[in-house]
């Protein structure tokens, strides 16, 4: 017997540069994306500022750059 799960739908989080960290990235889980803090997954950093995006491997939770926004390190 197999069980059917229903596909769940990945949050889709778009972030301004200025929402990022120095490094350049975000933590997860995030009040950004509407979630609760005490009864989440471990907290952990995903680099944003590298490719544009990145997706929380707990969640499924996808943050990414709105169009035309960049993160530099600026000097």
């Amino acid at each position: 017997m197999t069980i059917a799960t229903p596909a769940r739908k990945e949050a889709v989080v778009e972030l301004k540069a200025k929402d990022l960290n120095g490094n350049g990235g975000v933590f997860c889980p995030s009040p950004q994306a509407g979630m609760k803090l005490w009864n989440s997954h471990p907290r952990v950093f995903l680099d944003v500022a590298s490719t544009g995006e990145a997706r929380c491997a707990y969640c499924g939770t996808v943050y990414k750059l709105a169009a035309g926004e960049h993160f530099g390190g600026g000097h």
